[in-house]
């Protein structure tokens, strides 16, 4: 797919690469066209790394899950040994999709068409008559050569993480910058600390918008007192400030986040947690679809993934430090922080879909920025636009 063939042109897209007193925001086509909502997947999701799942989704035995990716048939497996895999799910004979519904793989993964089957590490196995009646291999045919496309992944924090294209940097290099500015928080252990609660840690919701706005609410606080007069009790707007960087994210971190004293609740906090920030807290929006919180006392994951060009669906996962996870006596204090964040999690629909339904509108273009209050939003739509411009996504399709 070739620069060309972007539904937006590249005069609009360098508007949006203006200074922020001058851009505008990208286009409602970015938001509105089925067309320009697979470009975007081939042009700049799949080439770089984009949440596909939680890891929790797949059971500790040997499994196969189907994902549905922007319209793709992936295949997520746990082999016998524990590893999670990624492929295209479709058999190597004929196209067929390999697997329909979630399934426990005792041994092999079988299509139902011509009954060819794999291993959950992608390799085939089995060619049933390939070579006539009961001639199960064929001269010159090597199994070995017609396995799965295997897809590139990777795991952090609880998220399975995606590279359609098989061409984007490491994921250690792609995520070191962020690692680096949470872990001035949370220190080196913390990650270690980090697990999803036994209860309290789930919330999953279904937009009617497009993919981006919620990525843009996301980023900054602007909208809290009127959106959120709740949240803007116990962290208010005056006490956040916003970054943008880094190249892949961006987003707002909050001087004065006290849920713990307004709820009560005393969860264990991470123990290389600075004392002198303990309210502390940070919300980066990891382009391109994965949001993330970091406090002393727990963290979040969110996954935005994009159902369609006006559909999403996000989901999140609270996880809580060591024993807060699971012991009974934080029990309260989980569900405490749960209804805290589905509440603002939930308040947002209404500006989120209603962004979607402004789209529709020809008064409308992409808007202006707050050159304070908007930094990180438009750093997102500058980072949209610079790949969807760039002279090397003249590149081949993903499909």
């Amino acid at each position: 797919m070739r620069e060309r063939d972007c539904p937006i042109s590249v005069e609009r897209l360098q508007r949006v690469l203006l200074p922020i007193g001058e851009a505008s925001g990208l286009p409602n086509a970015a938001y509105t066209s089925a067309d320009f909502f697979k470009y975007e997947r081939d042009a700049v999701i799949g080439r770089t790394w984009a949440g596909c799942a939680f890891t929790d989704t797949i059971p500790e035995k040997s499994f196969a899950q189907p994902v549905d990716f922007m319209g793709l048939p992936l295949l997520i497996t746990r082999d016998r040994h524990g590893e999670l895999n990624v492929f295209h799910n479709v058999c190597s004979h004929r196209g067929m999709k390999l697997v329909a519904e979630p399934m426990e793989v005792p041994g092999l993964i079988s299509c139902r068409y011509h009954c060819w089957s794999y291993s959950t590490r992608g390799e085939l196995k089995g060619t049933p008559h390939i070579g006539g009646i009961n001639q199960n291999s064929c001269a010159g045919f090597k199994n070995s050569e017609h396995g799965l496309k295997r897809v590139r992944s990777a795991e952090f924090m609880g998220i399975l993480f995606v590279n359609l294209s098989g061409d984007a940097p490491e994921f250690e290099e792609h995520i070191r910058p962020l690692r680096s500015r949470a872990g001035a928080l949370m220190g080196e252990r913390g990650w270690a600390q980090l697990r999803p609660g036994v209860t309290d840690s789930h919330i999953t919701l279904e937009l009617h918008c497009n993919w981006k706005l919620a990525v843009e609410n996301y980023c900054e606080a602007y909208h809290l007192p009127w959106v959120h007069p709740a949240l803007n009790s116990y962290s208010k707007l005056e006490d956040h400030c916003c970054f943008s960087d880094s190249e892949d994210f961006s987003g707002q971190q909050s001087l004065a986040y006290r849920l713990s004293d307004v709820a009560g609740t005393k969860l264990p906090r991470l123990a290389d947690w600075p004392a002198d920030r303990v309210h502390v807290a940070e919300y980066p929006s990891l382009y391109p679809n994965v949001l993330l919180g970091f406090h002393a006392d727990h963290a979040f994951a969110v996954i935005l993934t994009p159902l369609a060009v006006d559909r999403t669906r996000e989901e999140l996962r609270i996880l809580y430090i060591g024993e807060g996870a699971s012991a009974d006596a934080y029990s309260a204090c989980r569900a405490a922080t749960h209804a805290a964040w589905r509440g603002v999690f939930g308040e947002d629909v209404f500006a989120v879909e209603g962004m979607q339904q402004g789209r529709a509108s020809p008064g409308y273009e992409g808007g202006v920025f707050s050159p304070v209050m908007d930094e990180p939003t438009y750093h997102f739509h500058r980072w949209m636009a610079a790949r969807l411009i760039e002279p090397a996504r003249e590149a081949r399709p993903l499909t």
